[in-house]
């Protein structure tokens, strides 16, 4: 029988729905939209590995104007993981994309990836390009990623990608013993302004939020969590010669997940793409909502336009 993985606190104003993707494997699929009231354009969201709507405080109010569509990845967030192990990384979620966009019935729609969901986004417009009307990705890279973490240290792409893919295969081996420590940590805004002073995450806007999302994270068994993050470190570059459709990069200055100046180097290669590097971490959208929302809005109109 298929896990599935809790998922904790619901976000207000959430509306969850169960989708099946095209393996059989249910899906906990979301909107922010839950009495249709939301005037504004409708954006799909590849999130990051393992996260839920916490991680975006700037969609949890009634006036987001934008009406966000996304899911939870297999084995998170009350999601159930697929029947075949080995079926995950970021081609098993651009299938989970694809089967999200058909239940809420969305044929065409922008694209916006933060962090791995980055990855998911660019491979989704690379193979459907024909359900992609812009990109927008914040502090995430279109393939690769692993080479790029530790950026501020400024290590050679190999070793960066090395010490990270082996620290999360031990990470996997030591799973079963960390997980229930962590799934039982007192996360709340205590917890979260320690780690928003330790340089891996700076001050979020939301402390309650954050730790909702912290909570709502750990959640998910270490060992499950590490098994997917190295499948997706299999995942190469995508190919930015074929991306036509309106791109923007948001990239965040002090980013050790998703280093900004691969992120500035993916932008150059598209035609027209817009950067922008704000100063924080790699949950810019956790610590400057307002920013990272303004120009999301300011990229929807260039899309509409």
């Amino acid at each position: 029988m298929p896990t599935s993985a809790a998922r904790v606190a619901p976000a207000p104003s959430i509306d969850y729905h169960d989708v099946l993707s095209d393996d059989g494997t249910r899906l906990t699929a979301w909107t922010n939209d839950r009495d249709g009231s939301i005037d504004g354009p409708t954006v799909v969201l590849c999130n990051g590995l393992g996260t839920g709507p916490w991680t975006w405080p700037a969609f949890l109010g009634p006036d987001s104007g934008v009406r966000i569509v996304s899911w939870n990845h297999r084995g998170t967030g009350g999601s159930d993981r697929p029947q075949d192990p080995a079926h995950c990384g970021i081609e098993a979620f651009v299938e989970d994309a694809l089967s999200v966009m058909d239940h809420f019935g969305i044929d065409r729609a922008p694209v916006m990836g933060w962090s791995m969901g980055v990855n998911t986004m660019f491979e989704l417009a690379f193979r459907h390009p024909e359900r992609v009307t812009g990109l927008f990705a914040v502090a995430g890279v279109p393939g690769d990623t692993f080479a790029t973490m530790l950026a501020p240290l400024k290590l050679p792409r190999l070793v960066a990608h090395g010490l990270t893919v082996n620290l999360a295969r031990a990470l996997k081996v030591a799973g079963r013993a960390i997980t229930p420590v962590t799934t039982r940590l007192p996360v709340g805004p205590r917890a979260i302004a320690v780690l928003s002073h330790s340089g891996f995450m700076f001050p979020v806007a939301d402390p309650e939020g954050a730790a909702a999302a912290v909570r709502e994270f750990l959640a998910t068994p270490i060992e499950w969590y590490m098994h997917l993050a190295i499948a997706t470190s299999e995942h190469g570059r995508v190919s930015l010669s074929k991306i036509r459709v309106p791109a923007a990069f948001v990239a965040a200055k002090w980013d050790v997940l998703a280093g900004a100046r691969d992120m500035a180097s993916a932008a150059a290669r598209i035609p027209g793409a817009s950067y922008v590097e704000l100063d924080g971490s790699h949950f810019i959208q956790m610590e400057q909502p307002g920013q990272v929302h303004e120009l999301l809005l300011e990229f929807l109109g260039r899309v509409g336009s």
